[in-house]
């Protein structure tokens, strides 16, 4: 069975363009994906940030699965914190119930922007504080699953996810740490790990998590999806020519300048300071960069290390071009089954893309 690739995506908005054009960018790069074979597309969600489009992946993903036909469309995910947990169950089982079998959802405790924001997405100190993310989670499953409702006695007893007699999709819980890994065994989901995020701790993440898991109801055996930052083009030189532009942009968002996503010329004329240079450095060492199969290589050597199910692959660069034909690249590296336009109505049931096949 070939290793099943997956994207994540979190809209970004080039030098010189809009977020409006970011957010069609998303929707054909999605078109695309379905055609290339890979497995699922996810939308992230970050606020107050010109760097990206992506405050609303719930609404996204209504757009994206009506766009294409086989992949599976979800969130990378949806911070629970920032909502509540009736609105998320709500939001996700409309979704399933117009896009059967095709929606997953991704669920991360991060708020995805800076504190202040957070404090106006939540408007109260005291949920900005709280720690309280198992509890959600806990509510998330009580509205929408006949088996785990509410105890007797709790005010939300009565209380249903509508639309009734649709079940949430498959959750995954994302993270780059234990917390999300304990989290998610114990539920009996997928976990989603950011190695993009925090690549050293992924191999012990992962062993917890398979150590610990709890089968369940939606998934019997664990499951892991390793997130990664990929940057491919023909040859290594313009890899790195697209890398030095991504790194400057997390530059500016490290040092709170966030911007759009510089240019290659942009990347090429900026001056670095000793200290900046360090900031670059670090962000260099988290992503994966070359031509297809120097990357290719890294990537297979990262499953074999860390025993991950999945890949999937974050491709921050800029140029909607440069992203598609990064994912061109990559599909065509990795052998994904090619489905055209004509025939993806049928591949739906030759290729049932809820059943994920395992390395």
């Amino acid at each position: 069975m070939s290793l099943p690739l997956s994207i994540l995506d979190l809209s970004p908005v080039d030098s010189g363009s809009t977020s409006a054009e970011a957010l069609h960018n998303t929707i054909e790069l999605a078109r695309l994906a379905d055609q290339l074979g890979y497995t699922r597309y996810w939308l992230a969600e970050h606020h107050n940030t010109s760097m990206t489009a992506s405050p609303a992946p719930e609404i996204m993903i209504g757009h994206v699965a009506q766009a294409t036909s086989r992949i599976r469309v979800g969130s990378g995910g949806v911070m629970l914190p920032n909502h509540s947990p009736l609105k998320v169950a709500e939001n996700f089982q409309v979704l399933e119930a117009l896009h059967p079998g095709r929606i997953d959802l991704g669920i991360g405790r991060a708020p995805g922007t800076d504190p202040r924001t957070a404090l106006a997405l939540r408007r109260s100190r005291e949920t900005l504080n709280a720690d309280d993310f198992p509890e959600q989670l806990a509510e998330l499953l009580a509205f929408s699953n006949a088996d785990e409702t509410f105890p007797a006695g709790h005010p939300f007893k009565s209380v249903k996810a509508i639309p009734t007699n649709i079940s949430l999709p498959p959750i995954w819980l994302l993270g780059s740490s234990d917390f999300s890994a304990q989290a998610a065994a114990a539920l009996g989901v997928g976990f989603a790990f950011a190695h993009h995020i925090n690549p050293e701790f992924a191999l012990p993440a992962i062993q917890m998590y398979r150590d610990q898991f709890v089968p369940s109801k939606q998934m019997q055996t664990s499951r892991v999806i390793l997130t990664t930052g990929v940057i491919c083009a023909e040859t290594d030189e313009q890899a790195q020519e697209l890398a030095a532009a991504m790194a400057l942009a997390w530059l500016r968002l490290r040092t709170g300048h966030a911007g759009p996503l510089p240019s290659p010329e942009e990347a090429r004329t900026y001056h670095y300071t000793m200290a900046e240079q360090a900031v670059v450095s670090e962000t260099r060492r988290k992503q994966i960069v070359g031509r297809p199969e120097v990357v290719r290589e890294q990537l297979l050597n990262l499953v074999q290390q860390t025993g991950a199910d999945e890949l999937m692959i974050s491709a921050m660069v800029y140029g909607h071009k440069n992203r598609s034909k990064a994912f061109e690249l990559l599909a065509s590296a990795f052998q994904l089954p090619s489905f055209s336009t004509e025939n993806a109505a049928t591949s739906i049931a030759e290729h049932p893309v809820h059943q994920v096949p395992s390395l």
